[in-house]
């Protein structure tokens, strides 16, 4: 029904219209008696053998939302009804920001994929604490992992005071931490992607966490356009300090291979690339960093993950948990579902 009916409604209106279309819907289902439960038994699938223990966590299932969906972290709990094991909010910024003008995102139905400059919009981390505050984060709602990443104002050598301003104001909110440095869409970000700037932003990091009473995960997201060298430094990081993992990986800036035209693609402008283009790329970076830390570090698979074998073959390269979004656009509120049964016929 939703490929064939709802999407080519979705699909009539504008990528960032349908966006705060479906979180309305998401809002509505919450809030009405009853319904919640409903939506919940229609498209989640209950099983031990599906249950992951990652980063020190027990997660219901492998797979969970993307960062991108919820920025502000407003439908967290009503994402969860759609059979997701996790949640990843954000990217949260220290300040408010609107982010780049629209048109900002769009659709390549043909490649199965989509373009965004959507530049960290979002309404910032005070904003964010509060929602995971008032919607009681922890009792009973799903694992929520926050990303996040410096103010686009922000100069390179100030980066560092911006992720520890997240970390210190968000730290009791987070079941983990994502460090975003690999964003297309923020001028700057993707290079400090390097063995010193990263070690310069995780390093107080790190040290804050040691201060506190509860240990929160922290990982890396890093970009799928970097060499095997560039990802060595990032593993380098990883292995030589307490960061606990990478996230593999962000959208790409690569255009090869697409099915719209030139003409269409030119007039859409920069941006980053999701969807199935690049699911090659994502799976063999994820075979790569596994391979590399000899499988001693939790890996999150995003990027390119548009149907269930895409997601096996995630599992299969080493990853331990996998996110979608773009797939959840294209295929609906089921995907996460089908992905898991898919897993319980491989038992």
């Amino acid at each position: 029904m939703y490929k064939k009916l709802i999407r080519p409604v979705l699909f009539r209106l504008s990528a960032e219209r349908a966006h705060g279309l479906i979180v309305w819907g998401l809002r509505f289902c919450g809030r009405v008696p009853g319904l919640r439960g409903i939506v919940r038994g229609m498209f989640s699938v209950s099983d031990p053998r599906l249950e992951r223990e990652v980063l020190g966590m027990r997660f219901p299932n492998p797979v969970g939302m993307a960062a991108g969906f919820d920025k502000d972290a407003t439908v967290y709990r009503e994402l969860a009804m759609l059979g997701l094991g996790f949640v990843e909010v954000g990217t949260v910024t220290p300040l408010p920001q609107p982010g780049n003008p629209k048109p900002r995102l769009f659709r390549l139905p043909k490649d199965r994929a989509l373009i965004n400059r959507m530049g960290f919009n979002n309404h910032g981390m005070e904003r964010a604490a509060d929602n995971l505050r008032a919607r009681g984060h922890g009792c009973g709602g799903p694992i929520v992992g926050i990303n996040i990443g410096k103010n686009t104002l922000t100069p390179a050598e100030h980066a560092p005071a911006d992720y520890l301003k997240l970390f210190r104001r968000l730290y009791e909110f987070g079941d983990y931490f994502v460090v975003n440095v690999s964003c297309p869409n923020v001028a700057g970000l993707a290079s400090m992607q390097t063995e010193g700037q990263l070690m310069s932003i995780v390093g107080p990091m790190l040290e804050f966490r040691r201060g506190q009473n509860e240990y929160k995960p922290i990982l890396v997201k890093i970009s799928p356009d970097l060499s095997f060298e560039e990802i060595d430094a990032v593993v380098n990081v990883v292995t030589g300090t307490p960061v606990d993992g990478i996230v593999a990986t962000n959208t790409t800036t690569q255009r090869d291979g697409l099915h719209i035209s030139r003409k269409k693609l030119d007039a859409i402008g920069r941006g980053g690339l999701s969807g199935g283009p690049l699911t090659r790329r994502a799976v063999e970076v994820v075979r790569y960093v596994h391979e590399k830390t000899r499988g001693a570090y939790p890996i999150i698979a995003t990027g390119g993950v548009m149907s269930v074998d895409d997601a096996l073959a995630m599992l299969d390269a080493g990853a331990n948990l996998v996110q979608v979004y773009s797939g959840l656009i294209y295929n609906g509120p089921n995907f996460a579902k089908k992905i898991c049964k898919a897993l319980l016929n491989r038992y």
